[in-house]
């Protein structure tokens, strides 16, 4: 039996939906939980790296999430440019990417600035991120 693209949109409408609240509902538990948990076991530094991980996480989810928009606005459309929407990959290494081929459009290269500001070469340095040389810097 063939699935109808009404029954598929339905079904991973509910998925998401599912996710959603899942999400909104026991996130706030999870992070106060890890907070707790590891300052009343001493161990500090492992927070450092649980919020560059959880860092990490939303980023990737925010170019999923946001993906159209972001292509829409911060892109110049070309043969080289490089999309986002990538669950693996950060909205900063697409910046990154981007910023390499010269596709930014001029808000886009004023987001690419503003995070160069904050941390030098950071869409760039995106591209192959590792946690452990974040915070060996």
């Amino acid at each position: 039996m063939k699935k109808d693209a009404t029954t598929g949109f339905i079904k991973s409408f509910l998925l998401f939906g599912i996710a959603f609240v899942l999400l909104v509902t026991t996130t706030p538990i999870g992070f106060v939980y890890a907070l707790l948990r590891q300052l009343f076991i001493g161990k500090i530094k492992t927070l450092q790296i649980y919020f560059i991980e959880v860092a990490l996480a939303l980023d990737n989810a925010g170019n999923v999430i946001m993906q159209h928009i972001l292509n829409d606005t911060l892109l110049i459309k070309n043969t080289n440019t490089y999309q986002f929407g990538n669950k693996k990959e950060t909205i900063s290494s697409v910046i990154g990417k981007n910023h390499l081929t010269n596709t930014l459009s001029p808000l886009g290269k004023a987001l690419n600035a503003f995070l160069n500001f904050i941390d030098k070469d950071h869409s760039l340095n995106s591209i192959i991120y590792d946690v452990k040389a974040f915070l060996e810097q």
